[in-house]
């Protein structure tokens, strides 16, 4: 069958999801791809819509082997007619757990033909030079996996000459989905004098908790622990205070320093 053409979704508030989503964009090689970035509140406020003659990409990160409660309504509302989606998930190199299950059947719920998955990792967002987890990653290697993916994704919808060909993969996880959705509401961010109120971290924030004309206000109950505003300072000057968030950070670097490999359902 033949797709006129790619939609890729993705929320990514480090880079990390954007990253291997355009990889397998490559591998796929459409011609006419949209990218609906929905990391910023304001890309969430509009549904979208699916038709069968697309392909649909969504790429989340998973937070605590979960789809983030932040975007689930977002994904929820949707509408897609048979349209054959593509789930990925990218984790920080502890597990995805029952991340990609869930993803499959929100977009099933939607409408949508789930007709692959993968897992693959990006560098924690508790991550930092002091305690680093998956640093640096995806690599080219992962990059490299990711385009194989697309590629073989291609090779898939080619094979079949309809989406009432392809049968029904399973996905790795369990019910009920566990795992902790709800959001830490912690004071955990340093602010050194090397801030120059240049407005990036409020930019950059996916929930809206920085305020622009004073980046030393976030709003606690807002924000997600994503850790974009740290990682993306030009300063560098915004670090953990120590606590709960570093002391997870701590841990992570202790106990998940074995590399771990993406992998992919097709």
């Amino acid at each position: 069958m033949k797709t006129k053409s790619l939609k890729l979704v993705y929320f990514s508030p480090t880079g990390t999801t954007k990253a291997i989503i355009k990889s397998i964009a490559r591998g796929i090689d459409q011609s006419t791809v949209e990218l609906i970035d929905i990391t910023k509140p304001a890309a969430r406020k509009q549904p979208l819509q699916t038709s069968a003659d697309e392909l649909l990409i969504v790429a989340v990160p998973v937070y605590m082997g979960r789809v983030p409660a932040l975007i689930t309504d977002w994904l929820h509302s949707f509408v897609a007619r048979n349209t054959p989606a593509v789930c990925v998930v990218v984790y920080g190199n502890r597990a995805y757990e029952n991340a990609l299950l869930e993803l499959k059947d929100i977009l099933t719920l939607c409408g949508c033909k789930p007709i692959a998955g993968a897992a693959y990792i990006g560098e924690h967002s508790f991550s930092s030079d002091e305690t680093p987890t998956a640093k640096g990653r995806p690599d080219e290697s992962d990059l490299r996996h990711a385009e194989l993916f697309g590629s073989e994704i291609n090779k898939k919808l080619r094979s079949v000459p309809s989406i009432v060909q392809i049968s029904d993969i399973h996905f790795p996880g369990a019910y009920p989905y566990g795992g902790v959705t709800e959001l830490w509401s912690v004071d955990f961010i340093a602010i050194s004098e090397d801030c120059t109120q240049c407005g990036v971290c409020a930019e950059g924030c996916p929930v809206g908790a920085i305020d622009s004309e004073n980046s030393a206000l976030i709003d606690k109950e807002k924000c997600i622990t994503c850790c974009a505003c740290i990682k993306n300072c030009p300063q560098k000057a915004r670090t953990m205070k120590p606590g709960l968030v570093k002391d997870a950070a701590m841990r992570l670097n202790k106990l998940y320093k074995e590399r771990k490999e993406p992998v992919y359902l097709i």
